[in-house]
């Protein structure tokens, strides 16, 4: 089996296609032939060592696979030798094998194929979590997304449409703002125009109910300013790589606002039934054409290292996906 990973933590250049072997899946543990892997912001900190854990070594980056069963571990039912099955973990899905643990799995319909399902998984995940579990967002309410054209900032645009929200995108360039509007923004502004705030203002007098952020950086504290009262600012990520933003503590206090933490992670960990009935969830409003997986380019798993590079692409639209 060749896997494609690294014995330190460090540039792409540290890592390698090798020989080796997946072993027998464990209990409640699934071996899957890999179908197809995607990746996202998070593999490329991982890879380099940049994320806030870190994950033993050897080390195979990529944690949203698809695959087929090949082998279940004790104490696994629900699942069938050669189902193809979804799982997100932190990482082992750029091999030709990969053991995924069973309570994190969910099945794919056979509408979907391989790559189309991978490029749901975390995006989706995430932005499903934040704006109904940690948001409570309603359809009643107005959604501004920051980084609307990135990967889960196009997912809270399409779900947040798709349950007949109101949605303002956020991002730069006429490509990527076409593209937020053909996935169903209400309104798309350009945050490098200095009037954006005004703009949104014409349009949102008394402030936008929910924020859904996975930028950070210096749109920070200009999209807390832009809530209504009882506003509510979901924090996702950081992606502008302007270190952490800081928040003036009087602002919560005159918006009687609330900043809320998304941390996908800690809901895999905590409650892995929840993430399989968001899985779920998702697989079917993508099997009914209500939402649809953004593919930007596929790349063979010889290729890995060629594929890390296109995820840093500022013209990127879409998700990487390696297929064995």
């Amino acid at each position: 089996m060749k896997a494609f990973q690294g014995h330190r933590l460090g540039a792409v250049e540290d890592f390698a296609l090798e020989e080796g072997s997946a072993g027998a899946p464990g209990a409640g543990e699934i071996l899957l032939r890999v179908e197809a892997t995607s990746l996202g912001f998070v593999d490329a900190l991982v890879m380099r060592g940049l994320y806030q854990a870190q994950p033993p070594l050897p080390f195979t980056p990529g944690g949203e696979i698809v695959g087929r069963i090949e082998a279940l571990g004790a104490g696994v039912t629900g699942f069938v030798s050669g189902q193809r099955i979804a799982s997100w973990q932190f990482g082992g899905g750029l091999a030709e094998q990969a053991i995924v643990h069973a309570a994190s799995s969910v099945a794919v319909p056979d509408a979907l194929d391989a790559s189309t399902a991978s490029a749901l998984i975390l995006d989706f995940l995430t932005a499903h979590y934040g704006l109904f579990d940690r948001g409570h967002y309603q359809a009643s309410q107005s959604l501004l997304v920051t980084g609307a054209s990135g990967g889960v900032g196009s997912a809270a645009v399409q779900l947040a449409h798709n349950c007949g929200g109101a949605v303002i995108g956020l991002a730069s360039g006429d490509a990527k703002m076409r593209h937020i509007a053909a996935l169903g923004a209400d309104m798309v502004l350009d945050y490098r125009d200095p009037d954006w705030r005004k703009q949104l203002k014409v349009r949102y007098p008394a402030g936008v109910d929910r924020v859904f952020d996975p930028v950070g950086g210096p749109l920070f504290e200009a999209c807390f300013r832009s809530l209504a009262k009882h506003g509510r600012h979901l924090v996702v990520g950081f992606a502008s790589g302007d270190g952490i933003p800081q928040l003036p503590a009087n602002l919560p206090l005159l918006k009687s606002g609330e900043l809320a933490g998304v941390d996908a992670r800690y809901l895999g960990e905590s409650d892995p039934a929840r993430v399989r009935a968001i899985l779920g969830i998702i697989f079917r409003l993508a099997e009914r054409g209500r939402i649809r997986s953004l593919v930007d380019q596929i790349f063979p798993l010889a290729e890995a290292p060629a594929a890390f590079r296109a995820l840093g692409s500022d013209s990127r639209i879409g998700k990487i996906v390696v297929t064995p």
